[in-house]
């Protein structure tokens, strides 16, 4: 009879996407992982069956909580442009207040180019953060928020892109002042 796990995996995915984003998969070892875990090896391997299933684990537990935050957000918006705006600089002031704080998804498709998993959940990620946003772009449109001949696609697009960059400026410790100068000139699309 198996023993019962010792520790709560969903808070193991969750400290190990914060490391993995800070540092990188490559640039984190078995030995620091389990202490971070808090877990021996064996269990992590019984649990998440190796490292790769643990960042596996990981960016999926972290795609999903990134989806889910960002569809509530825009669902509830009676405001579009509003709501992007508070997204937006929500965004930059929390990577600009917290040090510790790095995308993962970021990393894992900059780092992780190579490994065909990944990218497929980078992508997945990609499409459906553009789902979110066409779907709250098309209620602005109908809403007359926006003008007409603005596309609710190519919109949505230029945000997924502006998100992530806006992710690459904050791991590259932009100030305050320059993200929200970029928040304002990507919102000017919208006018």
């Amino acid at each position: 009879m198996a023993r019962p796990r010792a520790f709560n995996t969903d808070v193991a995915v969750e400290r190990a996407a914060r490391l993995f984003a800070r540092q990188g998969y490559g640039a984190t070892p078995m030995p620091q992982l389990t202490a971070r875990l808090n877990i021996g090896s064996s269990s992590l391997y019984a649990a998440f069956g190796s490292k790769e299933g643990l960042y596996a684990r990981a960016l999926g537990h972290y795609c999903e909580e990134l989806v889910h935050t960002l569809g509530e957000r825009m669902a509830a918006a009676t405001d579009v442009r509003a709501a992007l705006r508070e997204l937006l600089l929500a965004l930059a002031g929390a990577d600009v207040t917290d040090p510790e704080r790095v995308c993962l998804l970021v990393n894992a498709a900059t780092e992780r180019a190579a490994h065909a998993a990944t990218v497929e959940r980078v992508k997945a990620t990609m499409a459906a953060v553009e789902s979110v946003l066409v779907d709250a772009l098309e209620r602005a449109r109908a809403g007359g928020e926006l003008r007409p001949g603005h596309e609710p696609v190519e919109l949505a697009r230029f945000f997924t892109t502006f998100i992530q960059g806006l992710h690459v400026m904050g791991n590259a410790r932009a100030d305050r002042a320059f993200l929200e100068s970029a928040v304002s000139g990507a919102l000017r699309v919208l006018d």
